[in-house]
């Protein structure tokens, strides 16, 4: 079952390819992305890397969690199931 990590702290130099590239290290990376703003198109400086399986996820926790990244300390969890937003138009 395919399993979601949040990676915050980013580079705003990060990328979904070098995010990939680098958490492929400890297992299937099913896809990267870089969440990045929808004004200015930069980084907001997190992303999401989703994993065959939990056990791979679990295993890019403990290699990346903390650990230096385009000269970033990253913090690596389970990604929270999103939250429905309520729209606020005035």
């Amino acid at each position: 079952m395919a399993k979601k990590l949040y990676v915050g702290n980013l580079s705003y130099g990060t990328t979904a390819d070098s995010l990939k590239a680098a958490f492929s290290k400890v297992g299937t990376v099913i896809s990267a992305n870089v969440i990045s703003d929808k004004m200015t198109g930069r980084s907001r400086g997190f992303g999401f890397v989703t994993y065959a399986t939990t056990e791979m996820a679990q295993k890019a926790i403990e290699a990346f969690n903390g650990k230096d990244v385009d000269g970033r300390a990253i913090r690596v969890d389970f990604a929270r199931p999103s939250e429905k937003r309520e729209n606020s138009h005035a």
